[in-house]
């Protein structure tokens, strides 16, 4: 997996198309804002099947990430277990460069 997925999720973050914290992507996917979930491999197993589950039913892609300290420094915070990116044309690219 490529690091540049971290400097462009990054972008987003500066560009407001992010959003952190287990609820608020939650809340995000269950509107359909959500186009695609970033989880960390470190999240509890509550979390991990919380957040898989409402992505799989609503249909949004999710890639599993490092851990909860390399996706935090992706966006400029400590730590994040999930993140929701709610543009489209920047999902599509992050996807892209974390499926290689």
């Amino acid at each position: 997996m490529s690091k540049n997925w971290e400097s462009f999720l990054g972008l987003a973050q500066r560009a407001g198309k992010v959003v952190s914290g287990e609820e608020l992507v939650v809340k995000e996917i269950q509107r359909k804002n959500a186009k695609l979930v970033l989880l960390a491999n470190d999240a509890s197993d509550n979390t991990r099947k919380k957040v898989t589950d409402k992505a799989t039913t609503y249909k949004v892609p999710l890639c599993i990430v490092s851990d909860r300290y390399e996706l935090g420094h992706a966006i400029g915070k400590m730590q994040r277990v999930t993140i929701a990116v709610t543009d489209a044309g920047f999902a599509k690219k992050l996807f892209a460069i974390l499926d290689q």
